[in-house]
């Protein structure tokens, strides 16, 4: 047997994207590798560090047994703890050693995806002993890898692949969530209507309807009388539904029409990723 076809989609955007990281940072000197980049908290290193650390755990893999330090401003939460200790434990790996557990963490994740034969309603192990599907876990890897794919890009001046294969996963994995950004984060009013009008090397033109009951539902149908429309580009949308820039940075960025209040609750509620 060999991989569902309804998960290669998501085996083919996690290897474009881990690819196209090894890429990246492969020639980079060992400073490089502390350069910042837009994920709060991250340098270089510290977000191949998650990549390969996830991999690892999507193997099966053991956890690292690590304390991490007390000053890390960025971890809040048991889930960036959870995230941050395959990072920390990496912070003093040299150049080397990084561009080398990576491909070695390629080399066998590849072959565990040539040889997949479970079905995509099998159930795997997911953050803090939680468990998903493994459709779901692979269509998550292909977000995060594509989305982290293109912090190093940001971080190492090498814009790109805003329309490759795990760029479509990530529209598809944030379309997901606006109804609930709308209805629900930013209170939008009951019977109303919010059209987001995204363009760039992405496109799409999706409405928000929240029904009587304040309940959210998406569709590709334009509204006649939206109670607001957020008109932006593809790569500022990613940008503020990972939480990679505020909405005041970029507002010259976007074009808000109706009920402006409205409109800023919305972009302020956009940031979905944990």
């Amino acid at each position: 047997m060999s991989l569902h076809p309804s998960l290669q989609s998501y085996a083919d955007a996690w290897t474009h994207s881990i690819e196209a990281i090894s890429e990246l940072v492969t020639p980079l000197v060992e400073g490089e590798w502390n350069r910042a980049t837009p994920c709060p908290g991250w340098s270089v290193r510290d977000i191949v560090s998650h990549v390969i650390g996830l991999d690892c755990e999507m193997l099966g893999d053991p956890r690292p047994i690590h304390t991490l330090p007390r000053d890390l401003y960025h971890v809040q939460n048991d889930h960036q703890r959870y995230m941050e200790m395959q990072v920390d434990v990496r912070r003093h790996h040299t150049a080397p050693e990084m561009t080398s557990e990576l491909e070695y963490t390629i080399i066998r994740r590849s072959r565990q995806l040539r040889n997949e034969s479970r079905e995509p309603g099998a159930m795997v192990r997911g953050p803090l002993g939680t468990e998903e599907t493994l459709e779901f876990a692979m269509r998550k890897r292909a977000f995060d890898v594509w989305v982290h794919e293109q912090d190093l890009r940001v971080a190492v001046g090498r814009p790109g692949n805003l329309d490759s294969p795990g760029a479509y996963v990530t529209r598809d994995m944030l379309l997901a969530v606006l109804p609930k950004v709308v209805a629900k984060d930013a209170s939008a009013p009951a019977n109303s209507a919010v059209v987001f009008d995204v363009h760039g090397p992405v496109e799409f033109l999706r409405t928000v309807r929240v029904d009587a009951d304040g309940r959210g539902t998406i569709d590709g149908a334009p509204s006649l009388g939206p109670a607001a429309t957020l008109s932006l580009d593809w790569e500022t949308y990613v940008k503020l539904a990972c939480g990679r820039v505020t909405p005041d940075a970029v507002y010259d960025r976007i074009k808000t029409e109706g009920d402006l209040d409205l409109a800023q609750a919305i972009l302020h509620s956009l940031s979905t990723t944990p």
